[in-house]
């Protein structure tokens, strides 16, 4: 049972949710470079950080996963929260220079929703964004944001649920051990 949580290096890559994440990073990376001050504002560099920490802890979680669950679980909600967090700057950004927030009625958000669930590919987004408003580029970045934590929210509804069914690693892991010695003493006797 151990060993089929097992997981290749580098697995994380094969995850929507860690590949839109990706996306939601290199989209932030562009709008902070095109359209902030870096040297003067310090949300430049909060939003770099955010995106990255939601991108770097579902790649720690996930690899932590062999080893805790509970770690798992907390790098998830992590990421989870470095998202909300670059969400707000999004929105602040937008409605500090006066700039409209894409509504599900707006004929843009209903354009690009879709087209932005479809794609988990960064070249995709990085195509898609250069030589865009700082409008357009935020906006873009707070659909793939809402997109990202959806997965999120998923990803972590799924280990609560793999916790209670098969309880952490440390419980896996007893369990384990339990079945070896008593299939070990069954062979034993039967010798």
């Amino acid at each position: 049972m151990v060993d089929e949580n097992k997981k290749k290096i580098g697995s994380y890559k094969t995850l929507r949710v860690y590949m839109k994440s990706e996306c939601v990073y290199d989209v932030t990376h562009y709008f902070v470079r095109t359209f902030l001050d870096r040297q003067h504002d310090r949300t430049a560099d909060q939003m770099l950080q955010a995106a990255r920490s939601g991108k770097q802890n579902i790649v720690e979680g996930y690899s932590d996963a062999e080893g805790s669950t509970e770690s798992e679980h907390k790098l998830t909600v992590i990421a989870k929260g470095s998202l909300e967090e670059l969400k707000e700057d999004y929105q602040d950004y937008l409605r500090n220079n006066g700039l409209a927030t894409w509504g599900p009625q707006h004929y843009k958000y209903v354009a690009s929703v879709p087209l932005c669930r479809k794609h988990n590919d960064s070249a995709w987004y990085r195509r898609q964004i250069q030589g865009r408003s700082a409008e357009d580029v935020a906006n873009i970045a707070l659909i793939a944001i809402h997109q990202t934590l959806a997965m999120l929210r998923g990803l972590i509804d799924h280990l609560d649920r793999k916790f209670l069914r098969e309880g952490g690693v440390k419980e896996q892991r007893y369990r384990a051990r339990i079945e070896y010695r008593n299939r070990q003493n069954n062979g034993g006797e039967r010798q």
